[in-house]
């Protein structure tokens, strides 16, 4: 019997669930456009937000995945976690069998391969790598933190809760 078969029998499946790891410090909407893509082809995405203690971002932990919970709040089978060192050890607890990736250019490509075929190697935790719209090809969240602190426009290059969180972060700065 097919899997379809089994599944229209009432068999139940296991819910193929995957990871959008980053910093996200901020969210871009690039990263929007993986993490919206991901949700069709998953049962559930995680969007999950990296600790590093040695780190200081510009956003804590907390600010980030508030602003992802209110960026993501439209798509019901995404939520919203953090966590800390390995991402295989955190998928492995989380039953989580992919990772999904965005990229923007060949040294994108280059990094995350390697550690796909780390991730792959260690516990067989499956990456999909996911070329970014082009229209985001060349946003990253360090970009946007410096245009903004220049007095730039990046007001389409993320979605309107980060762009107020932005503004107000580099307005207190002076």
């Amino acid at each position: 019997m097919s899997a379809q078969g089994a599944t229209l029998l009432g068999s139940v499946r296991a819910m193929r669930r995957a990871v959008c790891p980053g910093s996200y410090d901020p969210a871009t909407n690039g990263h929007l456009d993986i993490i919206e893509r991901a949700a069709k082809l998953f049962d559930e995405v995680v969007v999950a937000v990296g600790v590093n203690k040695s780190k200081k971002g510009l956003f804590t932990t907390e600010e980030r995945m508030d602003m992802l919970r209110e960026i993501t709040a439209k798509l019901p089978n995404v939520r919203v976690d953090s966590w800390q060192g390995l991402l295989v050890d955190y998928c492995r607890e989380n039953d989580i069998i992919a990772v999904a990736k965005g990229l923007r250019s060949v040294s994108d490509f280059d990094y995350e391969l390697q550690m796909a075929q780390m991730n792959r190697e260690l516990t067989g935790l499956e990456t999909l790598l996911m070329a970014n719209n082009p229209a985001y090809g060349f946003v990253s969240s360090s970009l946007v933190k410096e245009v903004t602190a220049l007095g730039g426009d990046i007001e389409h290059l993320v979605p309107p809760i980060v762009f107020k969180r932005l503004s107000e972060k580099y307005s207190e700065r002076g």
